[in-house]
């Protein structure tokens, strides 16, 4: 079992990293094997529209997006963790999931199956505030990734009034909940 871990934040070691750890060493607890991808560290740009897509789901573009592909190809389950940023993900999120539109025209336009497996998904987010609705507009975005990606939407998070770097370590029951997420997807 493999589950892959994919940070939206730009801060490393911030509090949505502390709960993506947090997640796989739950997942790591029942026998996965792990993998953590920072956003933040890649180099790839955002989706170009290209008008000439590949028909078969992949993008033309070859940058750091390539091996992101590959690695939710391969996994067994993701996790996604994001902060929320004026209402909604990270920049850096949304650039991934924006890069998945070749995916998405394959699944949903061409009715073509673009290689992602179905996989069990979660979806983990942090923000200062206590707008419920801006969870809701971040959980509508990672929805329609894990729709396009074939990951069946099944277990989510959400940690309001977290704003400082490392906040979430006051909020043990929160940790808690992100490595029981993590044991979950690894049975």
């Amino acid at each position: 079992m493999k589950v892959l871990g994919i940070n939206g934040s730009p801060r490393i070691n911030g509090n949505a990293d502390l709960l993506l750890d947090k997640a796989l060493q739950g997942s790591r607890s029942k026998g996965a094997d792990t993998e953590k991808i920072i956003l933040n560290k890649l180099k790839f740009v955002p989706c170009q529209e290209c008008e000439k897509m590949a028909d078969d789901g992949g993008c033309l573009i070859n940058d750091d997006m390539q091996m992101v592909f590959k690695k939710i190809k391969e996994a067994d389950a993701i996790v996604f963790v994001s902060p929320v940023f004026f209402g909604s993900l990270s920049s850096q999120s949304k650039m991934m999931i924006d890069r998945f539109q070749c995916a998405w025209r394959a699944k949903y336009i061409l009715k073509k199956d673009s290689g992602y497996k179905k996989i069990p998904g979660a979806f983990i987010s942090v923000e200062g505030s206590v707008r419920k609705d801006f969870f809701q507009n971040s959980k509508a975005v990672a929805k329609n990734l894990f729709a396009t990606i074939n990951a069946v939407y099944k277990y989510e998070l959400f940690c309001p009034a977290i704003e400082a770097k490392a906040d979430i370590l006051e909020h043990p029951g929160y940790l808690k909940e992100a490595f029981n997420i993590g044991a979950k997807l690894a049975l």
